[in-house]
């Protein structure tokens, strides 16, 4: 398993809101605890609010907000787009100066204090990453305001190819990568994806109503 996935498969296991131990995750992924003990150095330090230490367990709180502003998700999409966006530009300036923010915004979206080498030397994943993320967001969030079923092309696990019609329910935003919660009519369960994996989204002309079973409400992240 790729590093990057099974950093995924954590975030996946720890947005329970339970206390998890660092040696059951390294059981279920087949790793060492040590590997485990890295991986979470590495979430915190992405932005990740995640909460813990070695011996204890490590927990995930829920917040966006940047005091004393309180950011919606379109604003907090906003923001993080324009900074992925001029990293990547030419500008030396430009990048250092969206390389800084985003250091501030992780220092506060994780409450901590992040030394400032540690913080792109473990950083998650890399701008480019995230404006890949962006490319499907307006189709994604028409899609799930308007309750419409979407053709997806996605890169799943082992460098593969899928694609799957889904039912798109909610996006979230995780350490400067997004993930949309679906239900998937080809595997009939919920499932996860990151968006920066999203090669392409096709609005259906079917729509979709709330039924017990496949609603956001009844999905569990650790089933």
């Amino acid at each position: 398993m790729r590093r990057t996935d099974r950093l995924f498969e954590i975030i996946q296991t720890l947005r329970d809101g339970r206390l998890h131990r660092a040696q059951d995750m390294a059981n279920a992924l087949k790793v060492s605890v040590r590997t485990i003990y890295r991986d979470m150095d590495t979430l915190v330090a992405s932005g990740i609010p995640v909460q813990g230490a070695r011996g204890v367990g490590y927990i995930m709180t829920q917040q966006i907000s940047l005091p004393p502003l309180t950011l919606s998700d379109t604003e907090l999409e906003a923001l993080n787009l324009g900074i992925a966006i001029v990293a990547e530009a030419a500008d030396e300036t430009l990048k250092f100066a969206a390389q800084s923010l985003a250091n501030k915004m992780d220092a506060v979206l994780s409450e901590r204090t992040i030394d400032d080498a540690d913080t792109w030397k473990f950083a998650t994943y890399p701008f480019a990453d995230t404006v890949r993320g962006f490319a499907q967001m307006p189709t994604l969030r028409a899609a799930i305001k308007a309750r419409q079923k979407l053709r997806l092309t996605y890169h799943s696990k082992g460098d593969r190819i899928t694609t799957r019609k889904i039912r798109p329910l909610h996006m979230e935003y995780w350490g400067r990568i997004w993930t949309l919660t679906a239900w998937c009519e080809l595997r009939g369960a919920f499932r996860c994806f990151r968006m920066d994996l999203i090669q392409s989204a096709e609005a259906l002309p079917e729509m979709f109503v709330d039924e017990p079973g496949k609603q956001l409400s009844d999905y569990d992240p650790n089933l």
